[in-house]
């Protein structure tokens, strides 16, 4: 009987279907080129769609988000769209309508995945930033929400911040371009602000422990020259503790006289004491010096300290060191991705030698925007 049962089973095991034994199927990352997340109708008002946004949840689906001007009213909001094949295909899953003021959710989304528990909410979980802002531009607010369901719903938390018309021109009062980072406990809500009568623009930033609480208001950039107008804060952790701050400095020095933004960044071990931290331009082996809307990621690939990268609004480029913020170690590396207003930038956590590219076309005039998205290797 034993010899028997032995040859009933090694049949059973030729009968099972083949797909039992065939090769997972592949998760790599695959390059893209110019993906379309969303095509805007031509009803939409000028610019029609601009300012992707990108983030990853812990399954690895990737969010997006992004400035859409859809006729009013309704107020305008963010939408929210996925992707669970790594960019290639995408889906709408809702929608941030202003739950605040309910003026509109209308300028410069930023969206978050919580690196860890926070404030009552997990890991995981989602902070959504932006600008509160009415069809007449007349004031700006800005805000945070939070999605406890991968960003299928959402929940309006606490004001932040409450500036003037929404206009950047100096002399006005808005607060805008909001980018968040959490550090030791505290979330730091980073943007731009025009209130100071000192400043025509600078940097600053405030935190919470709750989300509902913000405290004061602290300079990150500021400089002594009333015209010019540093803006666009983005942040990323480097290996060596310290952290790379990146922004447009308008009306800054510019060696390579490629345009009026020029693109600075500072180092420091505290990412709340950017203003005491010495500023560097960014200047490629070439001489290039990128311009407008930069945006900054850091990648474990590329060697013993990884790779900073850096896009920028004037080009389809983007700018890698991979000497932790050296100024001479800067090279310009071609892309599959056109250029855009702020593009923004993500490291496929899965995979850190995969990029991924969001861009949200141009300032307006500009009615032929798309948001779209490439993935390209880490060089």
């Amino acid at each position: 009987m034993l010899l028997r049962d032995r040859l009933l089973a090694g049949l059973a095991i030729f009968s099972l279907p083949v797909s039992i034994f065939a090769a997972p199927q592949s998760s790599a990352i695959k390059e893209l080129s110019r993906v379309v997340i969303y095509t805007p109708p031509s009803t939409y008002t000028d610019p029609r769609v601009l300012y992707a946004r990108t983030a990853q949840l812990p399954n690895n689906d990737i969010l997006a988000t992004w400035e859409n001007y859809s006729p009013e009213p309704p107020p305008v909001y963010f939408p929210i769209y996925r992707s669970s094949d790594k960019g290639a295909t995408w889906t709408k899953i809702s929608q941030v309508e202003d739950q605040g003021y309910g003026y509109g959710l209308r300028y410069q989304p930023f969206i978050y995945v919580l690196p860890e528990d926070f404030a009552g909410y997990k890991k995981g979980d989602v902070l959504l930033a932006g600008s509160s802002i009415p069809t007449d531009l007349s004031k700006t607010q800005l805000d945070i929400y939070v999605s406890t369901d991968s960003g299928k719903t959402w929940k309006f938390l606490s004001h932040v911040a409450a500036g003037g018309e929404a206009r950047p021109n100096n002399g006005l009062t808005p607060v805008w371009e909001p980018f968040l980072l959490l550090h030791k406990g505290k979330l730091i809500y980073y943007y731009s602000d025009q209130r100071d009568p000192k400043h025509g623009q600078k940097m600053v930033h405030q935190t919470t422990t709750d989300l509902r609480n913000w405290g004061p208001v602290v300079d990150d950039v500021a400089y002594p020259t009333y015209s010019q107008r540093p803006g666009m804060p983005t942040a990323a952790l480097l290996p060596n503790g310290q952290y790379i701050f990146t922004y447009e400095y308008g009306g800054g020095p510019n060696p390579a006289n490629s345009g009026s933004f020029p693109v600075y960044y500072r180092l420091s071990s505290d990412p709340e004491k950017f203003n005491s931290a010495p500023h560097h331009v960014l200047r490629t082996t070439d001489g290039t010096v990128p311009t407008g809307s930069p945006y900054v990621v850091w990648s474990s690939a590329g060697g013993a300290n990884g790779t900073i990268i850096v896009s920028s609004g004037c080009c389809s480029e983007i700018y890698i060191n991979k000497a932790l913020g050296a100024e001479n170690a800067w090279k310009k590396v071609s892309t599959p991705e056109g250029a855009s207003y702020t593009r923004s930038l993500h490291v496929f956590q899965e995979d850190p030698k995969s990029l991924l590219i969001a861009g949200g076309g141009h300032l307006p005039p500009s009615t032929t925007n798309k948001v779209t998205i490439s993935v390209m290797n880490v060089p």
